[in-house]
C-alpha cells in the first residue's frame, strides 16, 4: 500500500509539472508579448524603454533558460511576480482562493445533494414514465453551457423576481446564484453515473437478500445498495472538482466575482504569465490531491480493495515428471 501512494504520488507531481510546462510553451506561442500590452500603443514608448523593460522582466532572454529560471524559483517556492502589477503571485492567488473556494465548496455540495437525489428519486420511483423523465434530465444537465445557465439564473432570480444580488462579492447572498450554476453540470454527471450504478446494484443477490428480511425500498437503496454503487461516482470526484474550477472562472465572469476567475481572464488576456502559471500550479496541485484522496476512500467504502492489493502472487507451480 505504501509503495501504492508512492507511485500515485509520483504520478500527482508529473501531472503538475507537465500542467506547468505546457502552460509555459503556450502563453509564450502566442503573438503578442506581454510588455507591449503592459505599455500600451507604440506612440507611448520609445524602442528603448520596450528594451529596458524587457529586460527588468527577463523576458530578453531565450525561452530554454527563462523556462529554467521559472522552474527553479518555482523549487524555491517562489511563483514570481506579476508582469502587469509587480504583485507576488502567491498573495494574488491567496487573496482571491477563500472566494473562488467558497463558491466551488458550496458549488460542489449542491451538485453532490442534487445528484444524489436524482439517482435516488430514479430508482425509487414506481412509474415507468417519471423514471424516463427523471433519466432525461442529467444529460441535458452536461449538455446546457455553463454560462447560459448563469444568465437564465441572472433573469429570474435577479432581475425578474429580486431573490438574490445579480454582482459583486457581498454577502451568502451572492453566493447562491454562482454556486448554482456551476452545481449543475457536476449534479448531472453524478445522477448519470451513480442511477446506472444503482440499478446494476440492485439486480444483486445481496439486494435480494434485503428484500427478503423484509427491508423496505427506501432502506434497501441508501443502506444496502448507494454504498457500493458509490464507488463508480467516487472514481470522476476529481475530474469533477477540475470542472467546478473551469467553471468558477466563468461564474466569476459572468456574475463579476472577484476571485481567481477574474485574476485568470486578466491575466490571459494580458499575457501575464507567472499569474496564469500559478492558477494553472493550483489547480492542478488540487486535483492530484483530490484524486490521491479517492484512492485512499476506496477501502473505507469497499475493504476487497484493500484485501485484494495484500494477497500475495501465485507462485508458479513446478510438476515433475
Amino acid at each position: 500500500m505504501t509503495r501504492y501512494f508512492l507511485w500515485r504520488l509520483l504520478q500527482g507531481v508529473f501531472v503538475v509539472w507537465a500542467a506547468y510546462t505546457l502552460t509555459f510553451v503556450v502563453l509564450f506561442a502566442l503573438p503578442s508579448d506581454p510588455v507591449s500590452i503592459m505599455l500600451g500603443p507604440n506612440n507611448l514608448y520609445t524602442p528603448e524603454d520596450f528594451a529596458i523593460r524587457r529586460h527588468e522582466l527577463g523576458l530578453d532572454r531565450s525561452v530554454p533558460v527563462q523556462y529554467f529560471i521559472s522552474l527553479g524559483h518555482l523549487f524555491q517556492g517562489d511563483l514570481g511576480r506579476s508582469v502587469q502589477s509587480g504583485q507576488p503571485v502567491s498573495d494574488m492567488i491567496a487573496e482571491a482562493l477563500p472566494q473562488t473556494a467558497a463558491m466551488a465548496g458550496l458549488g460542489l455540495l449542491l451538485g453532490a445533494l442534487f445528484g444524489v437525489g436524482l439517482a435516488l428519486a430514479t430508482s425509487l420511483t414506481r412509474w415507468r414514465w417519471l423514471r424516463q423523465v427523471l433519466l432525461t434530465l442529467p444529460p441535458a444537465g452536461v449538455a446546457v453551457p455553463g454560462f447560459l445557465i448563469g444568465l437564465l439564473l441572472l433573469h429570474w432570480f435577479s432581475f425578474q423576481w429580486n431573490l438574490f444580488p445579480a454582482l459583486g462579492n457581498e454577502g451568502w447572498r451572492s453566493l447562491v446564484l454562482p454556486a448554482a450554476t456551476i452545481s449543475i453540470q457536476p449534479a448531472a454527471v453524478i445522477a448519470q453515473i451513480l442511477a446506472r450504478s444503482l440499478d446494476n446494484e440492485l439486480r444483486q443477490n445481496y439486494v435480494d437478500t434485503a428484500r427478503a428480511k423484509g427491508a423496505g425500498p427506501v432502506r434497501v437503496n441508501v443502506r444496502h445498495a448507494l454504498r457500493n454503487a458509490a464507488l463508480p461516482t467516487l472514481t470522476i470526484a476529481g475530474l469533477l472538482v477540475g470542472g467546478l474550477l473551469a467553471g468558477a472562472i466563468v461564474a466569476e465572469v459572468v456574475f463579476s466575482r472577484n476571485g481567481l476567475g477574474q485574476i485568470s481572464q486578466t491575466a490571459v488576456s494580458s499575457q501575464d504569465l507567472p499569474v496564469v502559471q500559478g492558477v494553472v500550479l493550483l489547480g492542478s496541485a488540487i486535483f492530484v490531491v483530490i484524486n490521491l484522496l479517492v484512492d485512499l476512500l476506496y477501502p473505507l467504502l469497499d475493504p476487497r480493495i484493500t484485501q485484494v492489493r495484500r494477497q500475495p502472487r501465485s507462485q508458479p507451480v513446478t510438476v515433475s515428471l
